[in-house]
């Protein structure tokens, strides 16, 4: 931002929409002062199929959020998701210098973890830090000033393709944006809807996108799993299109307006008016074939989500149930399928622990924009222009470099 080191934007560059939201941080709060969306057509299953097409509606939303928040906006923090994401668990132990655990030793500990065989075409996204053990003591979250010999890490890594993420980049500085960071969108709606409490006592969050449908798993107030699922809201639009023999876009709007996927809880008296295709005549049919056509592929969508939970030997963590947040989230019924599926307590995620438009983000489908608002906010001191990995790599031989220098001499 330029002349406001307190306002932080995110944004969310989604299948369906893309969306920019202002945010003004005052000490630990952060107040909404600003928000643009515009339809997303350069993009399919999260992923960057049309440069142009995605500058352009970037373009079009950074404007209106500029509007509303009388500013000028000049860095962002950018969300990614598809189907190439993939989060892995990984360790490490070093040992400690001196006596006392020092910041020196923890950035060694996390080197050691995260010097696994990355392939050429992915990129590191995130090294998050689950836990650390100072010799067998397990459970701690910062062992900077500990005493102890051996310190062992437990630390999440999520990768994505170098070319998506080079593209998204790519997009958002052809529109006039600096990239702080890019941020894994699960996280970030994380960031926006959990409680301490969930995030403590183990929780699920699946963000139902329109491209990709998003598993972030917590638990002791770290991340534990994620995974990115390429079906979303688009593929109910396409099932609608399909069973109705209805246009894309009217399939869209006669899923917003009557979509529901459970078919049992509809009046069989009740209809929906269907637009012709190719200048046919509209025709009536009865609501409940709505039901039977979005009801199994929601099943589907959750089914799978859960058969990835247990090859992650995750059931255990979610103590305090699943969360679900997300565009698609706001279909009726979701959360009763997301408790018959899972068999645990579920709630709709919306943002929380904000102040300013809170009236016009309180709803699941700006989750993502405004958890990467918070994202930045926790974390603008580490953020850097964001770089792709040759830079990343050299960047790091140079610092580890420098260190054993220091230390010779």
């Amino acid at each position: 931002m330029q002349g406001h080191e307190n306002i932080i934007v995110g944004l969310d560059i989604g299948t369906t929409k893309i969306c920019a939201i202002v945010g003004e941080v005052a000490g630990k709060e952060v107040n909404i002062i600003g928000i643009g969306t515009h339809p997303s057509i350069g993009l399919r299953k999260g992923v960057v199929v049309d440069i142009e097409s995605t500058v352009d509606s970037i373009k079009k939303a950074v404007e209106e959020a500029e509007l509303m928040a009388g500013c000028e906006i000049s860095s962002v923090y950018a969300g990614i998701a598809g189907g190439h994401i993939t989060g892995f668990n990984s360790r490490g132990i070093v040992a400690i210098k001196g006596s006392e655990v020092s910041e020196d030793d923890v950035e060694r500990v996390i080197d050691a973890a995260r010097a696994v065989a990355i392939p050429m075409d992915r990129e590191v996204i995130h090294v998050l830090p689950q836990e650390y053990i100072v010799d067998d003591q397990d459970g701690i979250q910062n062992p900077i000033g500990m005493t102890g010999v051996r310190l062992e890490a437990k630390i999440h890594i999520v990768t994505g393709a170098v070319t998506s993420a080079h593209n998204i980049v790519k997009c958002a500085n052809r529109a006039g944006l600096d990239v702080c960071d890019i941020v894994l969108e699960s996280l970030a709606s994380g960031e926006a809807v959990l409680t301490r409490e969930e995030k403590e006592l183990g929780t699920a969050l699946i963000d139902l996108g329109g491209g990709t449908t998003d598993l972030a798993i917590f638990s002791g107030n770290n991340i534990k799993h994620t995974f990115v699922l390429a079906l979303g809201g688009h593929n109910l639009t396409n099932d609608i299109a399909i069973g109705l023999r209805a246009p894309l876009g009217d399939a869209d709007m006669i899923k917003q307006k009557f979509g529901t996927c459970i078919s049992s809880h509809i009046n069989p008296d009740e209809t929906i008016e269907v637009p012709g295709m190719g200048g046919r005549k509209s025709r009536k049919l009865p609501r409940q074939i709505l039901g039977e056509i979005l009801e199994p592929r929601v099943e589907e969508i959750f089914t799978l989500i859960k058969r990835e939970i247990t090859r992650a030997e995750m059931e255990n963590v979610m103590a305090s149930g699943l969360v679900v947040t997300g565009g698609s989230a706001l279909l009726e019924g979701i959360t009763e399928v997301a408790e018959s599926i899972f068999n645990l307590p579920t709630r709709l995620g919306t943002p929380q622990g904000i102040t300013g438009l809170v009236d016009v983000v309180n709803n699941p489908m700006y989750a993502t924009g405004v958890g990467l608002v918070m994202y930045g906010a926790k974390n603008q001191a580490t953020a850097s222009k964001f770089r792709i990995r040759d830079n990343n790599i050299f960047n790091r031989i140079m610092g580890r470099m420098k260190r054993w220098f220091k230390e010779v001499i």
